[in-house]
């Protein structure tokens, strides 16, 4: 039997260069956006509504019952209730409640990919790295893994995170890729501890959140499994998959 195929696409700028008809697109954000989704759908958010502007953001916060939330350059953007990090939304705040959020680079993505064509997009996170993974295993279809990327210029952590689906899911696909094998290989390098990896090479968006006092949202989003679920795109909102 034929394996299907897995690709990995490290911006946003590149994906025209694949085809996403028929496949499974995983929106790759780790700092911080896909993250955040893990965390509050995780800790009970009833759904996600990703918006690609602040504007829509506001807008909604208007017309129905939500919280607004997103940032611009890794701050909290003007007009929002609060910004991008796990930490703001434990149980006791976001349970039940409806999220609007808007980020930087990953909600472009997400909608770039359903406008493709894309038959599925999850998004994917190292705390719901086994959750993503065990679902492109059982699915058996064509996969991309979609780096949001940081203002369509690659980045460290995101590629990462596509390198770690390669080492987990490559015996069931066939994947004739050299962004997949370069994502695999810098994984290699870096999985004894990825925080200190990004910090030695220097990677663009630890300088960011660390700038602005970040290091344990760093920390936090490249902990594996902490929010092990699979949250995909479903009618205009991410929602947990039953």
């Amino acid at each position: 039997m034929t394996k299907p195929t897995l690709y990995t696409c490290l911006s946003p700028a590149l994906l025209h260069l694949y085809d996403v008809k028929n496949t499974i697109v995983v929106v790759i954000d780790v700092l911080r956006a896909t993250s955040t989704i893990a965390t509050a759908l995780h800790n009970g958010a009833r759904e996600i509504i990703p918006v690609d502007s602040v504007e829509r953001c506001i807008q909604l916060g208007t017309q129905i019952e939500c919280v607004t939330a997103g940032e611009r350059d890794g701050q909290v953007a003007p007009g929002l209730q609060y910004g991008n990090s796990s930490f703001e939304y434990p149980e006791e705040f976001i349970k039940g409640k409806i999220l609007v959020l808007t980020t930087t680079n990953g909600t472009k993505l997400l909608h770039m990919a359903l406008a493709k064509g894309a038959t599925e997009i999850i998004t994917g996170s190292f705390l719901n790295l086994s959750a993503v993974c065990e679902h492109l295993i059982g699915m058996k279809k064509n996969v991309i893994l979609g780096c949001a990327a940081w203002k369509d210029k690659p980045n460290i952590e995101d590629t990462l995170f596509a390198g770690a689906v390669v080492a987990r899911v490559k015996e069931h696909f066939t994947i004739n890729c050299d962004a997949s094998h370069m994502a695999e290989n810098l994984y290699s390098f870096a999985k004894e501890d990825l925080y200190e990896f990004m910090k030695k090479n220097d990677a663009s968006h630890y300088h960011r959140l660390t700038n602005f006092g970040l290091e344990r949202d760093i920390r936090h989003c490249l902990t594996e499994d902490l929010a092990n679920i699979l949250p995909e795109y479903v009618d205009g909102k991410l929602v947990v998959q039953k």
